[in-house]
């Protein structure tokens, strides 16, 4: 591997890192906390925090489809370095806003930034590794991407030691929020400083050559086989943010209470950042499951394996967490969740597959906008969940919508054709 290839690797992780940062930071950061945020932290916390994440969500749709045509159409570096640019401002304008209007349209804009790193990151590794070996170029992506939920909780819970010395260089204080949001876009502003030497896609350069429709909508949704595939793809991963948005982050207003978990060895601090907490678990986890899916790819020659095992395991962990924990310790909680994060620890598998099923001439389109209707897939999932909550109950609501969505990617997966070591040098016509 190409010093330059490696550098390609390399951007593309630590953007994907900052992404997962701001993801997840209003879930485990203090601006969801009464008093902390003016306008936003008022007593109606929990259904603000939803419906601004909503149209975080909502942003990433209508980006994932913007940055997805124009990376088929003019070019995959500029879809990696536009999106790190538009959602590293967004955070530190969101420093700023102090009520719901405002920070509603910044979280807006920065979801229509979120939407394109990871599927052009993808989208290039894929053209420009060596067949056999992209998947361990994606599996890097990903597993360091995981992380950034990780550091996200970290910053969010601790963010008075950085206030502080950010105060003692500029004599002006922030708060804990202010300096979470700050953090996220200086990281992606010095991202973009490694752009020097990164490169276009030799395969997309080509498919610019020729006499072929490029990121054409169209083209994906109107031919019925190419449709199906693609909602199989989209499919595959929607388990994934089953567990992280409709379990894992409703820990603290929902599950920790239902199961009667055991909170009394928490501290002030820990009883405030429960969610921040049972998230960082499930990323660690799901860092350690992308780690191990991709090499077990690479080792099986084979992508649809690796997925059945996952779902499998994604099952039996999910009915554990649902009917196991009654009672339990926070402890034992947060390593349920943990284990949750490494049996969906298979997106970059599944990230892998969507750039993989498509020709040149719509592989940006489809790996940028699977993995935001994937996204995407947590307002309709938490939507039912909550119809459905009045007459099952909390838990049997969840586990309702939980065997569709598993069930939905075992029809998805035995429906997606095998890509391991496929060519990417073709297009659709």
């Amino acid at each position: 591997m190409d010093r330059r290839t490696l550098l390609l690797i390399l951007v593309a992780a630590l953007g994907y890192f900052v992404d997962i940062y701001d993801l997840v930071l209003f879930n485990v950061g203090e601006a969801r906390k009464p008093g902390v945020h003016p306008g936003v932290g008022h007593p109606d916390i929990k259904s603000t925090g939803i419906t601004l994440f909503n149209i975080q969500m909502l942003g990433m749709l209508v980006g994932g489809i913007l940055w997805g045509v124009w990376g088929d159409r003019k070019g995959r570096i500029t879809v990696l370095f536009g999106s790190i640019l538009l959602y590293s401002l967004a955070n530190i304008a969101n420093a700023f806003t102090y009520d719901i209007t405002s920070y509603a349209i910044v979280r807006f804009i920065a979801g229509v930034g979120l939407a394109g790193e990871l599927g052009a990151g993808i989208t290039l590794i894929a053209e420009t590794m060596p067949r056999e070996k992209r998947g361990y170029g994606t599996m890097i992506i990903v597993t360091v991407g995981a992380l950034g939920a990780v550091f996200a909780s970290l910053v969010g819970g601790h963010g008075q030691g950085i206030s502080a010395a950010i105060e003692n260089v500029t004599g002006h204080a922030l708060m804990n929020w202010q300096v979470a949001y700050v953090v996220g876009g200086s990281m992606g502003l010095l991202l973009l400083a490694l752009r020097v030497g990164t490169f276009e896609s030799g395969l997309f350069k080509r498919t610019q050559e020729a006499d072929v429709q490029r990121g054409s909508l169209k083209m994906l949704f109107l031919d019925r086989t190419r449709a199906l595939r693609y909602l199989a793809c989209i499919l595959i991963g929607v388990p994934i943010w089953y567990v992280i948005g409709a379990l894992v982050a409703l820990s603290q207003d929902v599950f920790i209470p239902e199961f009667g978990i055991d909170t009394s060895s928490l501290d002030a601090d820990g009883l405030k950042n429960i969610n921040g907490t049972a998230i960082r678990y499930c990323y660690i986890g799901l860092s350690i499951g992308d780690l191990l899916s991709g090499l077990l790819s690479q080792w099986q020659r084979s992508r649809r394996k690796v997925i059945i095992l996952y779902l499998v395991l994604n099952l039996v962990l999910t009915l554990i967490f649902l009917f196991g924990l009654h009672g339990a310790s926070i402890a034992t909680y947060n390593w349920v969740c943990l284990l949750l994060g490494m049996a969906t620890g298979y997106w970059v598998i599944f990230a892998t597959v969507a750039s993989e099923q498509f020709g040149t001439n719509l592989r940006s389109t489809v790996a940028i906008t699977a993995p935001n209707f994937v996204r995407g897939s947590v307002w309709p999932i938490t939507t039912v969940i909550g119809l459905l909550v009045g007459s099952m109950g909390n838990v049997w609501s969840a586990l309702v919508v939980g065997l569709v969505c598993i069930g939905g990617a075992f029809w998805a997966v035995l429906h997606t054709s095998e890509t391991f070591s496929t060519d990417m040098d073709f297009v659709e016509r």
